[in-house]
């Protein structure tokens, strides 16, 4: 593997020969460069500007580089102009935008209205004519009117999700709302707008409106829609752009849906079963009943092929042969789980969930049968256990098998652990965090390695000094307490009672 050293050589290498071949061609770059000195004035001074965050080193920056500057090349003649830039957010005096702008990988791209008072995503293709065919249409109104049935079935078509609002007149609130609407949601949908629902497929020549109508390529076709209220519309265009049971396969035509469903703010439940099976049409129809059976009622369904799911059953610690079985993942982390189940089982159990009668399901590795190594390992299953009900001083680190940093801090905290070895009171354990589910409402574990560190009386504090022998001896000693001291707040704690 290549140094960063010699990453950062060919880099400036590449730069070098690029800068002298742009000087012989005298070839404009049309791709604005912005940093933090320029970054605000540049983009207040537009309506509409597209912002790419980058980073040298970036393999997925390089190979857009050269689509984006075309893009822009033709933009440029766009009427208006539509103006792109980029910004290098890994150079350090950058990086205060970067966080401001929730950068998170590379490249991101936001589009600027406004002159920055709107942020949203870029949502489009990553090569150069469809860059400029989807900021053509951003860069435009936010909805397009449709004059006639041609107009209709050009725009709508049978493959996306298209919200047309059909008016007595446009202007007054309910129109005003509707716009408001399209351009928040504009990255994600298409907007038009009519005069006459009779342009539209499925057109009633009665409907005079006002009156949203959202097309979409599942379920019933359309759905309709009168509330004007912009949050009250804005739900109604989310929740209904995703299907009654989203389709989980290795088919990239679903895998929009399939993101929609994972940002629901509802309840998920998830059935995997083998599409090439017997009974997957049996277990669809069921499934596909009983979901519409309990729409609107904090639920969004998933169906998922066990061809396309390996990472989900990874992440759930769940295996192949328990499918057919369906998961239920809350918001606050909980999930409950039935393998093995019947298509008949399926409504009873999502019953015996809304009725609050399944018991959790939770991830972990089954518990060692021998556990004599100087650290110790501890699983969920045995968390409570062998951490918060021991009654010793437990320092516990959260790990990640592929982590780096774990492997290098693993002989160190071996090291502690045989110094302890003669000390009933202290116990040095690791659990796998990647294998076993955490208590998020105990243990706050962002990143790995996390170390915490829970005293005998039920104290808990999470390490954070420097990973060395002593360092972490010195701060277990300051932080202990004996092994007296925690009965004696048992026994304070009866004597209140």
């Amino acid at each position: 593997m290549a140094s960063r050293g010699s990453i950062w050589f060919c880099f400036f290498v590449l730069s070098l020969i690029a800068a002298i071949s742009a000087g012989e061609s005298e070839e404009k770059e049309f791709v604005l460069t912005l940093d933090h000195s320029n970054f605000t004035e540049t983009v207040s001074k537009h309506d509409f500007i597209v912002v790419e965050f980058y980073a040298p080193w970036c393999g997925h920056c390089k190979k857009l580089a050269p689509e984006f500057e075309k893009a822009a090349s033709i933009l440029h003649s766009h009427d208006p102009p539509v103006v792109l830039a980029k910004i290098d957010a890994n150079e350090e005096a950058n990086k205060d935008l970067a966080t401001q702008y929730e950068i998170k990988g590379f490249p991101t791209l936001k589009i600027l209205r406004n002159g920055g008072k709107s942020i949203q995503e870029y949502k489009g293709p990553r090569e150069a004519d469809g860059i400029v065919e989807y900021l053509k249409k951003q860069s435009g109104p936010a909805s397009v009117e449709i004059k006639s049935k041609e107009d209709a079935s050009s725009f709508i078509g049978d493959k996306k999700i298209v919200i047309v609002g059909v008016f007595p007149k446009f202007s007054g609130q309910e129109f005003e709302n509707f716009l408001a609407v399209a351009d928040k949601l504009r990255s994600d949908y298409e907007f038009g707008h009519t005069l006459d629902a009779k342009h539209l497929p499925s057109g009633e020549s009665s409907v005079t409106g006002p009156l949203v109508r959202l097309f979409k390529p599942f379920d019933e076709l359309f759905v309709d829609f009168q509330d004007f209220n912009v949050d009250v519309l804005e739900k109604f265009v989310e929740e209904s752009s995703i299907p009654i049971v989203t389709v989980f396969n290795n088919d990239p035509i679903n895998h929009p849906y399939v993101i929609k469903f994972f940002n629901s703010p509802n309840a998920k439940a998830m059935l995997f079963t083998n599409f090439s099976s017997e009974a997957s049409d049996s277990f669809k129809t069921k499934y596909h009943e009983t979901a519409q059976q309990l729409k609107g009622q904090g639920i969004v369904f998933l169906l998922g092929d066990v061809e396309a799911s390996q990472g989900a059953f990874q992440y759930f610690g769940v295996k192949e042969d328990q499918v057919p079985l369906i998961i239920i993942q809350t918001n606050d982390g909980q999930k409950y789980l039935k393998p093995n189940l019947e298509p008949d089982h399926i409504a009873p159990w999502l019953k015996e969930y809304k009725e609050g009668k399944l018991l959790p399901y939770k991830k972990s590795e089954p518990i060692p049968e021998v556990n004599n190594e100087p650290v110790k390992v501890v699983v969920a299953d045995s968390l409570h256990d062998m951490v918060n009900n021991s009654g010793k001083n437990v320092l516990l680190e959260f790990y990640a098998p592929w982590c780096g940093h774990c492997k290098k801090l693993a002989p160190i905290l071996e090291e502690v652990a045989i110094s302890y070895q003669s000390d009933p009171d202290v116990v040095i354990a690791k659990l796998d965090a990647t294998a076993n589910d955490i208590p998020n409402d105990t243990f706050d574990v962002k990143g790995y390695p996390a170390v915490y560190f829970r005293s005998a009386s039920g104290k808990l504090v999470q390490y954070e000094g420097d990973r060395t022998k002593e360092d972490i001896i010195g701060f277990i000693e300051k932080n202990r307490d004996k092994a007296n001291v925690a009965q004696e707040e048992s026994t304070k704690g009866k004597d209140e009672l």
